[in-house]
């Protein structure tokens, strides 16, 4: 367990006991290995507007909720919606959405797009003016990602994707989301991102320094991220690459809650925030 952070504190106290429907939500890891003998993870992590509503300040991974328009087919190459259905325990609509929400968010806020013309190709950083219409067109609803890979002759590469975490806002919460993180490593090429209007900055930092700022209170972050990069660190660039690779993984949904002990409030481990759900032919969790 560890101490309940001061603004999760600050939404206990004025929890009035209403459980908000957690939102879908879709996030993915972004990494890179670093140049150099060694090839160790660098993540890209973006600090979001202290303004915002949710997680302001906080250091996160590019994503955000699914839009009623990411279940629409797209072009793509890799495992199936039913297939991310199997690895998520969810409809195949739901897994579709997913997918193409985690790669429009990326998109939207790193200018990273993982599709290309082909099965054998993809983009990765787009970076100049048409592409930045087109983020903005996406942000505001103006297209959507079906509309805009077609007109582009472009496919999703959900090949590139990995299933890796699944985590689920405390009850308390007045924003909550239930969150599918997915896992991507990017080729090598020359990757000079820009974040979108909901950051204030980004940048690539190694996966073991990511963990060690967090430890040392110099980079802040919510539970999920810090947690997702402890695993990464834990798992190293061939474990995360088998991750992507893999056809199916158990990874258990973890919603976090709040135990008073002595008087304190502490945060649960996610070890301890594990939860079973069961779907009608899938069971996600322990």
């Amino acid at each position: 367990m560890r101490p309940l952070p001061a603004h999760l504190r600050a939404n206990l106290a004025s929890w009035d006991g209403v459980v908000a429907a957690p939102r879908d939500a879709a996030t993915v890891i972004v990494l890179r290995r670093r140049v150099g003998p060694e090839g160790a993870l660098e993540v890209l992590l973006l600090r979001r507007q202290r303004s915002m509503a949710f997680a302001g300040g906080m250091h996160v991974f590019p994503g955000g909720s699914v839009h009623p328009m990411d279940s629409r087919p797209v072009p793509w190459v890799g495992p199936t919606a039913e297939d991310w259905a199997q690895r998520w325990g969810c409809d195949a609509d739901l897994a579709r959405a997913l997918v193409v929400a985690g790669v429009r968010e990326t998109f939207e806020e790193t200018g990273i797009l993982f599709a290309g013309p082909d099965a054998d190709s993809v983009l990765g950083v787009c970076a100049g003016p048409e592409w930045d219409d087109v983020r903005r067109a996406l942000e505001a609803g103006e297209t959507t990602m079906a509309a805009f890979l077609a007109d582009r002759g472009l496919v999703l590469r959900a090949d590139l994707l990995g299933a890796w975490a699944h985590w689920i806002t405390p009850e308390f919460e007045p924003r909550r989301f239930d969150t599918r993180f997915f896992v991507a490593v990017l080729p090598e090429q020359e990757l000079t991102h820009t974040h979108g209007s909901e950051a204030d900055a980004s940048f690539w930092i190694g996966v073991s320094e990511a963990v060690s700022a967090a430890e040392q209170g110099a980079v802040a972050m919510m539970a999920p991220t810090r947690h997702n990069l402890e695993l990464l660190a834990a798992a190293g660039p061939d474990g995360v690459e088998r991750v992507v690779a893999a056809a199916g993984r158990d990874i258990p949904i973890i919603q976090p809650r709040v135990r008073e002990v002595d008087g304190e409030l502490w945060l649960t481990s996610p070890e301890e925030a594990e939860i079973a759900i069961d779907t009608d032919d899938v069971k996600v969790s322990r």
